[in-house]
């Protein structure tokens, strides 16, 4: 006969192995895959876990947004034909704002659901969890539609919330290993880029000056002639170099994150509301057009806070094979068009920093 405390030894055992596969994926990814593989792995235990159908695992971009969103019981297609990744709106928003675990019996009657954009699976339950330590929040779990068709239960919140304290330590922990990871390579390119200029380039220099006045004092000074261009050469070349060094840094960052820091480095009123919608995770523009995005977006984001009195300003970037597209809006008071052509507000700048990247 099966007892109550059977089913309850079976469940915890069931709880530890799933934590210990959690422990296996952090060690996994420090070593190879990084936190889209934590991440990845922590959704996929979800729903292992409770027998939930779908599962998700969104970390916050800080503007009412995600960073990351790894989802788990989706195909490649299915997620590539719906046409945007969720936006913190609805339900995923109230448990991002909240920080409070949301079960939910159907997400269609529910008075704060915002629905689902098109080609989105139907989906009809929610369980929804932070993942955080104290009051910081490193991500949020969503979970939907039990393969046996029941509503989530209050136990299965419990082993979500247990599984989501762990997977907190485990994001935190492969954040700092990245992050001290960037900052050993750029520790290492500023070094090397500082040798290359104090030390090579000036030896370098130094032979060119003997060259020279070789050069000057010689009968034959043309035969010099091609050796100090190549000289001249070697050093552009390792000028270009140390350029390329910085320029790599900026080619690090995803756009997401290059045009949440332009919001950064400017003066934002407390009651202004900033949401940077990208469609999906693209790779790094080359260093010259990405510098140029982020101080159009500077200048623009600035006018709508200087002039225009904005209150909510919402950034959208599209990119289309080599069509780049990015769109801001506001709901500021406007202005003359004809006065702005005369008295310019930086729009003639902003034009010829496109122009010449388009």
């Amino acid at each position: 006969m099966i007892t109550s405390n059977d089913n309850n030894d079976a469940k915890l055992t069931h709880v530890v192995s799933s934590l210990q596969n959690i422990a296996a994926a952090v060690v996994k990814a420090s070593q190879h895959g990084g936190l889209r593989s934590v991440l990845q792995e922590i959704a996929r235990t979800a729903s292992v876990l409770v027998g939930a159908r779908y599962s998700a695992l969104g970390i916050p971009d800080g503007y009412g947004g995600f960073r990351h969103f790894l989802v788990n019981g989706v195909t490649e297609e299915e997620f590539a034909a719906v046409p945007h990744t969720p936006q913190g709106k609805g339900l995923l928003g109230v448990i991002m704002r909240e920080h409070q675990s949301l079960p939910v019996d159907n997400i269609h009657t529910h008075p704060r659901s915002a629905g689902f954009p098109p080609n989105h699976p139907n989906m009809t339950t929610l369980l929804g969890v932070p993942i955080e330590i104290g009051q910081h929040l490193f991500g949020l779990l969503y979970l939907s539609d039990k393969h046996d068709g029941h509503p989530f239960t209050e136990e299965d919140q419990r082993l979500i919330e247990t599984l989501a304290s762990y997977a907190a330590l485990a994001i935190a922990g492969v954040q700092l290993s990245e992050q001290q990871s960037r900052l050993s390579i750029l520790e290492e390119r500023e070094r090397i880029g500082m040798e290359l200029h104090d030390s090579v380039i000036q030896s370098l220099y130094a032979v060119g000056m003997e060259l020279q006045l070789i050069r000057l004092s010689s009968s034959e000074a043309e035969l010099l002639d091609n050796p100090l261009h190549n000289l001249d050469a070697v050093i552009s070349d390792i000028r270009r170099y140390i350029m390329n060094l910085k320029s790599a840094d900026a080619q690090r960052i995803t756009i997401r994150q290059g045009l949440t820091a332009v919001f950064d480095r400017l003066h934002i009123p407390p009651d202004l509301t900033v949401e940077i919608d990208v469609a999906n995770e693209y790779p790094p523009l080359d260093a010259p057009t990405f510098d140029a995005v982020c101080l159009i977006l500077s200048e623009v984001a600035s006018n709508a806070i200087r002039h225009a009195h904005a209150t909510r300003i919402q950034v959208s970037v599209f990119r289309d094979g080599r069509t780049f597209t990015m769109e801001v809006e506001d709901n500021g008071i406007g202005f003359d068009t004809n006065v702005v052509r005369r008295n310019g507000l930086g729009l003639a700048n902003i034009r010829r920093r496109a122009e010449l990247h388009g």
